[in-house]
């Protein structure tokens, strides 16, 4: 009888309407993290000298990568172009019909809320290998002293 080309899996087409409900409603992360995915995948760490956050987004110009801070929130924008199947050519050419795409494709955004001591005018962005790092740097702690009276 009829045999579908590509047979439908029903857990692939529940998993992409997931990830199509979580990107209409868009919810930040924090320093804190909620695990909650989305593009470009971040890292976010801190060390008593620094925040570090990397951002993976392998196949970027990184000219294409906006990275803003402002009143300690950092954020990442950018585009990512849509590479489809290619189309044949000829008279006889038909469109090409994707039957799966599973590669992220368009604008993204992601905004990670810092904490209060980073120094804004100490921040380092770098892109190497698919991996954007941001770092930026912490002031230094207030450390208590001893005030001797003469």
């Amino acid at each position: 009888m009829y045999q579908r080309l590509f047979a439908r899996d029903l857990f692939n087409d529940l998993e992409r309407l997931q990830r199509e409900v979580s990107q209409a409603f868009d919810v930040s992360s924090s320093i804190r993290g909620q695990g909650r995915g989305g593009y470009p995948a971040l890292n976010v760490g801190l060390s008593p000298e620094a925040v570090e956050v990397y951002a993976f987004a392998p196949g970027l110009d990184p000219a294409s990568i906006s990275v803003d801070l402002d009143r300690g929130v950092l954020s990442l924008s950018g585009e990512r172009a849509s590479q489809t199947v290619a189309k044949a050519e000829g008279p006889s050419a038909e469109r090409a019909i994707v039957h799966q795409s599973e590669r992220f494709s368009g604008n993204f955004r992601r905004v990670v809320s810092l904490p209060d001591d980073i120094d804004p005018d100490q921040v380092q962005a770098s892109y190497r290998d698919g991996v954007l790092r941001v770092s930026i740097k912490r002031r230094a702690a207030v450390q208590p002293r001893r005030i001797d009276i003469h």
